[in-house]
């Protein structure tokens, strides 16, 4: 594989993941794992300290990809969830359950225990409970900056960074729990409507909101990754039990999310279409990972 074809195909990664962490009920740790690049990204990210030069040449095209998935298509996917919920829908479903034989395989060969099947059935059923319980999200489409609000929004990314790396857990999901999905989603799309407009007021109410916010993701990705590789390391057959769990529990958080009860013959055909592809994009990346 030429470096431009492995550069564009690490940078759609990246935007798939950028992506997945915008939408409800959607893990961008799921995508990554799903297509075999999650334990890759952990490694960078605890390595970056003590291997530099390699570690952001490996997460640049990543970071680039996510960046640019939310900022430019974060509109689309809200759009296409408004319009068309149950076909977007069937095209992550297919996404997250393309990769699972990634994480099955490591499962060969390991004795299972009550405690592997304990652990799976916790973290599939808090995937399920914070779905059902995201009904007290915030109304507010806006934040009054204040420097309360600048340490609630560093406390806020630490915690959406935390879940948005781990595979399952949707960090917009929690976002709406904490009551800031609206605000944080609203601030991206008024950022960049004022960079495009060169409008100070809006640009600097923006690094207001995203400076505090953005540095609590970092720390909260920080500390968690190092947490991650060390359970990978000392605790891999019940780290995977978790994941696991997590996976298998995201189709139906999803499927919560879109409120879908019934539909017509023609949606649903469209669905499964999408969720086929979905399947196959996802198993092609995790199979060049492998």
């Amino acid at each position: 594989m030429s470096s431009i074809t492995h550069l564009v195909k690490e940078t759609i990664r990246g935007i798939v993941i950028g992506v997945a962490n915008i939408i409800p009920g959607v893990s961008g740790g799921t995508m990554a794992v799903s297509m075999g690049v999650y334990d890759k990204l952990i490694e960078a990210v605890t390595d970056l300290r003590k291997n530099f030069k390699k570690s952001l040449i490996f997460l640049l095209p990543y970071i680039f990809g996510a960046v640019l998935g939310i900022a430019a298509l974060s509109f689309i996917v809200r759009h296409a969830l408004q319009a068309w919920p149950l076909q977007t829908a069937g095209l992550f479903i297919g996404l997250i359950i393309g990769g699972l034989p990634v994480i099955l395989k490591n499962f060969r060969g390991a004795k299972i225990n009550i405690g592997h099947v304990l652990l799976f059935l916790a973290f599939f059923l808090l995937v399920i409970f914070m779905s059902l319980n995201k009904d007290i999200e915030s109304t507010a489409t806006d934040f009054n900056l204040n420097a309360f609000m600048m340490v609630k929004l560093f406390a806020v990314g630490m915690i959406a960074a935390a879940t948005m790396i781990i595979p399952g857990v949707s960090g917009s999901l929690v976002l709406m729990i904490l009551g800031f999905y609206n605000g944080i989603i609203s601030n991206i799309s008024h950022f960049i409507e004022a960079l495009l407009a060169f409008d100070m007021a809006g640009i600097l109410h923006g690094l207001g909101v995203f400076i505090p916010f953005g540095i609590g993701i970092l720390i909260g990705i920080a500390l968690i990754a190092k947490l991650i590789r060390w359970l990978f390391s000392n605790a891999p057959i019940s780290t995977y039990a978790a994941i696991t769990g997590l996976i298998l529990a995201s189709p139906f958080a999803i499927m919560i999310e879109t409120g879908i009860s019934t539909t017509r013959l023609g949606t649903l055909a469209v669905a499964i279409i999408l969720l086929i592809i979905g399947l196959a994009i996802s198993a092609y990346m995790s199979r060049e990972q492998a």
